[in-house]
């Protein structure tokens, strides 16, 4: 009893006080108030507590990476798929996305729409951080949509400040109506075109467009995403400077349509994405480039996105590469794992493991946009907005894609899902590609995924490890929450 206490009193703490001691009737009485509170909501999905999590929790479980050791770290039962009641990681990142709910709807309660053009703008943006918050929760706790229409158990919908609620899990169509309606309620109240570090009407038609595809509502979802591309505002990276996209800050990069934006004072070093990618002064350098991902990419050697991963080896005194008896280079290895650095979360600004994730592109439109087209019955505009983005990475001639020239692959969508795993990798995308086109996560390479004597780890769709446990201390805390199974 005296643990329940203790664990209801802290859990109290949390949710009353996520402004750092503002109280509640203070928040939003003044313009500068309001800007205080949306930029605190923002402070939280940039909590490591949040981003590096989701990031672990998204890209982990794919085939892309290969981690290439034990740890005690929790982000070992993400990558095996062994989750545990009592994830430490997963409750963090619960705690910290309701508390960012939590900030948006003290906004959106004591704030109404007006003429005030600044006023709805910042609204809106609660709207939009109201509705990412619950999808990225319905994303890992729910099953896929398109498993059975949303039938399924997803979260808790919070839509109020009332800390003494203690809702059930709607199910996931029902949270995912709420995210569209948040979004479609942003869209109409933003009319700044701020910078993409916040949200704007053109940041919250993208991840509409993501959420409608993740439905498998193509027609909405190819609407969205050709709004975006035709709005103008944003450009595909030239070609020269894709392979530096990501060390630039997001206002530099006009393909990157929302970021959560780092500046070196909030550099996370050991605790950054980038630390299990790149080992060096800082990092741990642990999570490699899969084998199977490799061969991918390195079917057109002059493919631009070769440049994202990066072979360590060995050197003599004088900095070169050790040779061996074939004159190649030798590679490194950890644990007999070569090791294939991946470099998209590290050197902003030049800094080892400062980087500001990207959340949304262009790119993802055009690549949207054709998985739509495709399932819409146009597979050679599919086919024309693949070779848009194989020609932003250098790819020509032959390399490009035709109806009379498919270079191996029988089906337009998977030529699509290849595309999308080689332009999105390492972004936190391809989990729920496999998944919500009710595929298989086969996991054919070397790793400390596979058991002894294995030498595939396969997740179907179907498995009950696609999606995470709802955190044990929150079952004990809402007795009306159900346990995912």
């Amino acid at each position: 009893m005296a643990l329940l206490v203790s664990a209801t009193a802290c859990k109290k703490d949390l949710i009353l006080n996520p402004y750092n001691g503002i109280p509640n009737e203070n928040v939003v009485t003044t313009l500068e108030g309001l800007q205080a509170a949306t930029i605190g909501t923002y402070s939280y999905i940039k909590d490591p507590y949040y981003v590096r999590n989701y990031h672990i929790f998204t890209e982990y479980p794919s085939d892309n990476v290969s981690l290439s050791g034990t740890t005690t770290d929790p982000l070992f039962y993400a990558y095996n798929y062994q989750h545990q009641k009592n994830q430490s990681n997963v409750y963090n990142f619960w705690r910290k996305a309701y508390q960012a709910i939590f900030g948006t709807n003290v906004v959106i309660e004591k704030v109404t729409e007006s003429q005030d053009a600044v006023k709805n703008q910042l609204l809106g943006e609660n709207y939009f951080l109201r509705a990412m918050v619950h999808f990225e929760l319905v994303e890992l706790f729910g099953r896929p949509y398109t498993d059975d229409n949303g039938e399924s158990l997803g979260v808790m919908i919070k839509t109020n400040s009332d800390t003494k609620e203690l809702p059930a899990r709607s199910k996931v169509k029902d949270v995912y109506a709420l995210v569209i309606s948040d979004l479609q309620k942003s869209i109409k109240l933003m009319n700044s075109t701020k910078n993409n570090n916040f949200a704007s009407k053109e940041v919250a038609m993208a991840l509409l467009s993501r959420v409608y595809l993740y439905m498998g509502d193509y027609k909405n979802a190819f609407d969205y995403a050709d709004q975006v591309i035709k709005t103008g505002r944003y450009t595909l990276t030239a070609s020269a400077n894709y392979p530096k996209y990501f060390t630039s800050a997001p206002e530099q990069n006009f393909e990157t349509i929302f970021a959560i934006k780092h500046t070196l004072k909030d550099d996370r070093l050991d605790d950054a994405i980038g630390s299990m990618y790149w080992g060096g002064a800082i990092g741990y350098g642990e999570m490699y480039a899969s084998q199977s991902y490799r061969a991918l990419v390195n079917k057109f050697p002059q493919d631009l996105r070769n440049s994202f991963v990066v072979p360590q080896y060995e050197k003599n005194d004088d900095g070169s590469n050790k040779l061996d008896a074939q004159g190649n280079p030798i590679l490194q290895k950890r644990n007999g794992y070569p090791k294939y650095f991946i470099n998209k979360y590290s050197f902003q600004d030049g800094y080892e493991t400062l980087s500001s994730p990207v959340v949304l592109r262009l790119a993802e439109m055009y690549l949207t946009r054709a998985e739509c087209a495709f399932q819409l019955g146009r597979p050679a505009d599919a086919l024309a907005d693949v070779n848009i983005i194989r020609s932003r990475a250098g790819l020509t001639g032959d390399a490009l894609f035709s109806s009379g020239n498919m270079m191996g692959y029988t089906s337009v969508l998977d030529v699509i899902l290849d595309e999308r795993r080689l332009e999105f990798a390492f972004e936190s995308q391809r989990k729920f590609d496999v998944f919500r086109n009710k595929r298989t996560m086969n996991r054919d390479y070397p790793g400390t995924h596979l058991a002894s004597g294995q030498t595939i780890q396969e997740i179907a769709y179907t498995d009950p490890r696609v999606i995470f446990f709802i955190p044990e201390d929150d079952m004990v805390l809402n007795p009306n929450l159900v346990q995912n199974p």
